[in-house]
């Protein structure tokens, strides 16, 4: 039909309001279900419906709807019937904005987006509907105002029994039918409560950048670390809301990075935030938060938390996530009322960090990071779920991992074709036993500068050889050094600490010591390989100078384990019990973060203070000693202990001798074919002395550790060659049995 002109006019009654139509006489036969209204250059489509109140020539239009089409009452229109293409512009999904329609009557109640949604169909079912529309609704005996904010259209090929397009159809124009998705979501700043499935888009965007990897972000060995992460703090966050809400599950609030120094916590924690599609992380040190004036400290950690709490106010569950990272937490998180004569400030601060991730007024939206070095004095508090729940261990990286690592650092290089073709990672993965990933990077670093020190000049003035400068390449020889010269593991073997006890070598003087020895290569190869005791602690007892400290070296260097300490009484003279024992429960700890440990607890007598006279020892030290031989290690963790001493007695009183596995007994030489023997091997006097020497003490008991008779031997050497027999042998008189 033609379009007509027509007046517009209010609706009837409120309630006539609230269907989303617009009304005619009953006199306008022409008309059919839906009109197209034309004002000025747009048009707006309308359900159309009668109501004998109206005069013909009239529309009635509600309020929203002359708010949408800006309509004034009494304002000609040009009306014309409306024919919906239903293979095109049926409504498959279609988003809805919600708010209260007065603010008088706001409330914090939960209303239901399913309900809601259901009620949504039943009102307008077979009605038209277009982008941007607004209109009125009742639900629960509240009214809410309604925007339209996008529709999809129904794919036509299902109603032909095909395939469906992977591809969505956007339509500004719709016809609802009771089939169509039903999406509500709350408007900006609006305070409803909305609960529910249809409450946000199914297809909600991931919160995982889809173009992140491993190796552009410079983090190599922690594939594990950061799959464990992912499922528990990020999974839930993946999901659609919707499931997540009706599983009653809580986002992970809290993530605790602890380990050795240079391991990449702080690195990891960057990179989660560009791993995610989130706000720019707000990255804190520990001690910045301190202030010197009252209560600044604690609204450092209020300002921390505004925005997220701001947007959560805001925007609800559809709030993007806000991420904290505390670097050196254990600066600002200590123990409550660990800190004797403080003003308090730790405390309030740790109080206020508590009450902010988990209080009474929660947030759904943050993610806070913590690192350290030092769990062990962060508020236990703070670790409990709800707060830093998941507590990941970001150790030293094993072979695959510092493979990875040693690829990032070199791949510039690798690129450019400056590195050459004999440099194997995979062999200085080998090498590189415990070295963290700083570690590694600092040795890309020291190759790379003994390669640039090649190509330049020493004269006068240090200047870069030009000609040779084109050719730099770093080359295998160049890691080796920097391996050998420049960077040791902080968590590694010195093998300065038990080289000077085995610098002249394990004599062989008889089977006893090759037995040691053999016994030594079981317990190591125990450690490698048993699963059922991943602690494995060996006392090797003897009289003084047997060589028992220089056996125990030998056995721990020959086990080629990553992480060799000896824990001697030299280097803690002066200290005090409490000073002693830290230093004792330090090297165990640092064992602990290796695969594979061997730590040698040498002289332990001297490690006690014991003393005959008195006798005097310390027990603290006693105590520690006792709990760190038997406590084992962490999941995954090998350790082997080698104890040694020379006062077994004294050890049995005090119950020492039951923390340890076994106990190999080190004698001293007994016999003077022992002594030949030794004598024979060392190879100080001459072939004519030896069998003098042999004659001399042929059939004789004797008592010398081997260490004593090195002593004896250096000295009678210093003789003249006549005279250096006599002078042995009348020194060895004394260690007659």
């Amino acid at each position: 039909m033609a379009a007509r002109m027509m007046q517009a006019v209010r609706c009837p009654s409120d309630e006539l309001s609230l269907t989303n139509c617009v009304f005619t006489s009953e006199k306008e036969p022409q008309f059919e279900q839906h009109i197209n209204v034309r004002n000025l250059s747009h048009n707006y489509v309308f359900t159309l419906k009668t109501h004998p109140s109206l005069t013909p020539g009239t529309v009635a239009f509600s309020l929203p709807q002359r708010k949408w089409a800006g309509l004034s009452i009494g304002q000609e229109v040009e009306v014309t019937n409306y024919k919906f293409d239903r293979s095109k512009q049926c409504v498959s999904n279609i988003m809805i904005q919600v708010d209260f329609l007065q603010k008088k009557n706001v409330d914090s109640s939960p209303y239901d987006s399913d309900l809601m949604a259901k009620d949504f169909i039943q009102h307008f079912n077979n009605q038209a509907f277009s982008v941007d529309q607004q209109l009125a609704f009742s639900f629960s005996d509240k009214l809410f105002a309604l925007v339209v904010k996008d529709m999809e259209a129904m794919d036509p090929s299902i109603l032909r029994g095909e395939k469906p397009s992977s591809k969505k159809q956007k339509i500004t124009t719709g016809l609802l039918l009771a089939n169509s998705q039903v999406i509500f979501e709350k408007g900006e700043n609006s305070p409803l409560n909305l609960i529910g499935k249809a409450k946000t888009r199914d297809s909600r965007q991931s919160i995982i950048s889809p173009d992140w990897n491993f190796e552009k972000m410079g983090i190599g060995g922690l594939d594990k670390e950061f799959s464990d992460i992912f499922r528990r703090a990020f999974a839930s966050r993946v999901f659609p809301p919707d499931i997540v809400e009706q599983m009653g599950c809580k986002h992970v609030k809290g993530i605790l990075l602890y380990g050795p120094p240079g391991c990449g916590k702080t690195l990891m924690a960057r990179q989660i935030g560009k791993m995610l599609k989130a706000r720019e992380p707000k990255i804190v040190n520990g001690p910045e938060i301190l202030n010197k004036y009252v209560g600044e400290s604690e609204a450092n950690i209020r300002k921390l938390f505004a925005d997220a709490e701001e947007e959560q106010k805001r925007l609800g569950a559809n709030s993007g996530l806000h991420m904290i990272i505390f670097d050196e937490i254990d600066a600002i998180c200590k123990q409550r009322g660990s800190m004797a004569g403080s003003t308090g400030v730790h405390d309030t601060v740790v109080n206020q960090l508590l009450s902010k991730m988990d209080g009474v007024e929660q947030l759904n939206n943050i993610l806070v990071i913590g690192m350290t070095n030092r769990p062990d004095l962060i508020d236990e508090a703070l670790l409990r779920p709800g707060r830093l729940e998941v507590k990941m261990e970001i150790g030293l990286p094993d072979e695959k991992g510092r493979v990875q690592i040693l690829n990032i650092h070199t791949a510039m290089m690798r690129q450019h074709n400056l590195l050459s073709s004999d440099v194997d990672v995979k062999e200085l993965a080998v090498e590189t036993k415990n070295y963290s990933g700083a570690e590694l990077e600092g040795l890309v670093r020291a190759a790379q500068s003994t390669a640039m020190n090649r190509h330049i000049k020493a004269s006068n003035t240090v200047e870069v050889n030009i000609e040779t400068a084109e050719k730099l390449v770093v080359n295998r020889c160049d890691f080796l050094a920097a391996l050998n010269n420049d960077i040791k593991p902080a968590f590694g073997t010195n093998q300065e600490d038990y080289a000077s006890y085995i610098m002249n070598g394990i004599i062989r003087w008889g089977d006893t010591v090759s037995s040691v020895l053999r016994d030594g290569e079981l317990l190591v190869q125990q450690t490698k390989n048993s699963d059922c005791t991943p602690l494995v602690s060996v006392l090797l007892e003897g009289p003084p100078n047997s060589g028992k400290t220089a056996l125990a070296a030998k056995i721990a260097e020959d086990s080629q384990f990553p992480f060799i300490k000896i824990c001697s009484p030299d280097k803690m003279i002066g200290h005090s019990e409490i000073a002693k024992c830290q230093a004792i429960k330090k090297i165990f700890e640092d064992a602990y973060k290796s695969q594979l440990s061997c730590v040698v607890v040498d002289d332990i007598e001297r490690l006690l203070d014991y003393v005959p006279i008195g006798p005097r020892f310390s027990n603290l030290v006693l105590q520690a000693l006792l709990v760190l031989l038997k406590k084992p290690p962490p999941k995954g963790r090998k350790l082997l202990i080698i104890g040694t001493t020379s006062c077994k007695d004294v050890l049995q009183e005090m119950r020492m001798l039951d923390a340890f596995s076994t106990t190999i007994r080190i004698p001293n030489i007994s016999r003077g074919e022992q002594l030949s023997e030794a004598l024979e091997l060392l190879g100080s006097f001459q072939e004519s002395e030896r069998a003098s020497i042999a004659k001399a003490v042929r059939g004789k008991s004797l008592w010398i550790g081997i260490k004593k008779l090195l002593m004896l031997i250096e000295m009678a050497v210093q003789m003249d060659s006549g005279q250096r027999v006599e002078k042995f042998l009348s020194l060895l008189k004394d260690e007659e049995a």
